[in-house]
């Protein structure tokens, strides 16, 4: 493990237009080099994500009967609501593209989260809990959701199209209807002891056991200050590379399909994550860790092919054009 060398990239000039093609190149280049990025003065304001993570808080703080009146079905094709400890699954190793294979295989998380889609989503309809039991809940969610995490990533469409040499607008009239998932996650505290003498039971949680690839096509991540995420040192397999929380920034992954759509000009980077070694308190106990993915998906209908200029007779395309539909419920469906 090695301290992070994940470009941290201030956003503002892309934003406010005093340095847009500066600001879209360092995107990109990022992408391709380490699949990551640390995103700075990215338009949400401190305050605002730390209403979330306090909003989070208050959820897994529930007790677990009020929490299942919100369930996540048991099929993965339906990706909306409460997942309790254990009932989702983690892929250990990057997906081959294709098809599956043993490195494929789930194993159980013991974390709990929340997920959360467009509201107007007929094919996953959102799962909410009953206001009273926690008012504000839905209607802050659903806000984040739009009005800040969406227009983030709207954002980060057109500094990618730009770095590729398009239209600004190319990327983003392929997220109309966004299929994307805004995602609480809360990894509770347990000893320390119990996941090293414990893996097989305890395979994904803060520990160094499992890694990991997105199958979506980017990942924004707000990190609280326990950390955890590492990615591997795209230099060094099996080096890992931690990425720490920075303030006033966000994690940007840039995730599988990404990867395909670019012909693998983008990396799509094995990460994981672990208990930081000052993160353990004195009593050996590691500590709650909370995370706030957003994951952002073209519209189901779009068939993506390669993206202009990452393919010529020189560099052929590498894959088939695929439906967003086909490929993520795919995903979505080997996670429970």
């Amino acid at each position: 493990m090695s301290s992070h060398s994940i470009p941290i990239i201030d956003f503002a000039p892309f934003l406010d237009g005093s340095a847009k093609q500066q600001a879209a190149d360092q995107l990109l280049g990022s992408f391709k080099s380490y699949g990551f990025v640390y995103l700075a003065n990215f338009g949400i304001s401190n305050e605002e994500v730390q209403e979330m993570f306090d909003l989070s808080k208050r959820f897994f703080a529930l007790p677990h009967e009020s929490k299942m009146l919100a369930p996540h079905p048991d099929s993965g094709m339906h990706h909306r609501g409460y997942s309790f400890p254990g009932q989702e699954k983690e892929s250990q190793l990057p997906d081959s593209g294709d098809s599956a294979t043993e490195a494929d295989i789930p194993l159980p998380s013991v974390k709990e989260s929340f997920d959360i889609g467009r509201e107007d989503d007929d094919l996953m309809p959102n799962i909410w809990p009953p206001h009273h039991i926690l008012p504000g809940f839905k209607e802050s969610c659903l806000a984040f959701y739009w009005k800040k995490c969406h227009e983030v990533e709207k954002n980060i469409l057109r500094a990618l199209a730009l770095g590729f040499g398009l239209e600004e607008e190319w990327l983003v009239r392929y997220h109309g209807m966004p299929d994307n998932g805004l995602r609480l996650q809360h990894y509770p505290s347990i000893p320390l002891e119990s996941v090293l003498t414990n893996k097989s039971s305890l395979p994904f949680l803060l520990c160094p056991f499992t890694s990991y690839i997105e199958a979506n096509p980017r990942q924004v991540l707000f990190q609280d200050n326990v950390g955890g995420l590492e990615v591997e040192d795209p230099n060094e397999s099996g080096r890992f590379l931690t990425v720490p929380p920075i303030p006033n920034s966000i994690i940007v992954n840039a995730g599988d399909f990404l990867r395909r759509w670019s012909n693998d000009m983008i990396r799509s980077t094995l990460h994981r994550v672990r208990a930081p070694p000052d993160a353990v308190t004195k009593n050996g106990m590691l500590p709650d860790r909370y995370s706030i993915p957003y994951f952002c998906a073209a519209d189901f209908s779009t068939v993506v092919d390669s993206i202009p200029g990452t393919w010529s007779a020189d560099y052929p395309k590498k894959y088939e054009p695929v439906s967003v539909e086909e490929y993520v419920l795919k995903r979505f469906a080997a996670d429970y």
